[in-house]
């Protein structure tokens, strides 16, 4: 062997790329699902209480606006607390390896001979990472956290809104488009189709099985349509 390491072990969320975008993207459409969802529920239940455009359309945007504002702040908050850990880590790697370089490397030598490499072969590419960029190494090798490339708190909360309302946008359309009379069944099957299209996307960019995810999907859109619908007509008779 040549000491010579991969450049990238599939499945490593610390690992930048194709990896990366891929989790960008399932995330995108995980995003676009949610809104298709929340929003179909919501515009669905409106539309059994009235048939005014204007009150369903209210509570689309207003749905809509609320989602994503809280989609891109959880985002925020999760992808922020993720990064504060990774830079005390980070911090803390590097203090160690400027006061102990040898027990680091040392350290170094030994997750690699865990990997399989024989003691010698470990302790060379251990010295030669160490040589190229010791910070690098021991971030990747120790903590599974690329320093380069950190995630952005705000690219997060920003791809997450945008996701959710572009999901939105399409269970609003498809319930004010049609004539009254069939806007709540033309609404379930857009809704349906593009939860199946979701689901399929993302089991594909998870490698998981299709059939499953769609089904998932599928059922679980019906029924939250099905149940707002009903809760929408009682209410609607109700108060009428």
């Amino acid at each position: 062997m040549d000491g010579s390491v991969p450049a990238g072990h599939p499945g490593e969320p610390h690992r930048g790329g194709l990896a990366g975008r891929l989790n960008w993207l399932r995330a995108g459409v995980l995003g676009a699902n949610d809104g298709i969802v929340s929003t179909a529920g919501l515009v669905v239940g409106v539309a059994s209480a009235t048939t005014s455009a204007a009150a369903i359309l209210t509570a689309g945007v207003a749905g809509l606006v609320a989602g994503a504002v809280s989609m891109a702040l959880g985002e925020y908050v999760s992808v922020s607390s993720q990064r504060d850990t990774e830079r005390a880590l980070l911090g803390r790697e590097r203090v160690e390896l400027a006061t102990d370089p040898q027990a680091e490397l040392d350290e170094l030598t030994a997750i690699y001979a865990a990997k399989g490499l024989s003691e010698t072969t470990a302790r060379q590419v251990a010295i030669e990472l160490t040589a190229n960029d010791a910070f690098a190494a021991h971030a990747e090798a120790e903590l599974g956290i690329d320093p380069h490339e950190l995630s952005n708190p705000w690219h997060a909360a920003g791809a997450s809104a945008l996701a959710f309302t572009i999901g939105s946008l399409l269970p609003l359309a498809a319930i004010l488009t049609p004539p009254v009379v069939i806007r709540v069944p033309i609404a379930f099957v857009v809704v349906l189709l593009a939860l199946a299209l979701t689901g399929a996307v993302s089991a594909r960019l998870g490698s998981a099985g299709v059939t499953r995810a769609v089904t998932r999907l599928v059922i679980g859109g019906a029924l939250a349509m099905a149940v707002t619908f009903g809760i929408g007509r009682l209410v609607g008779v109700a108060v009428g």
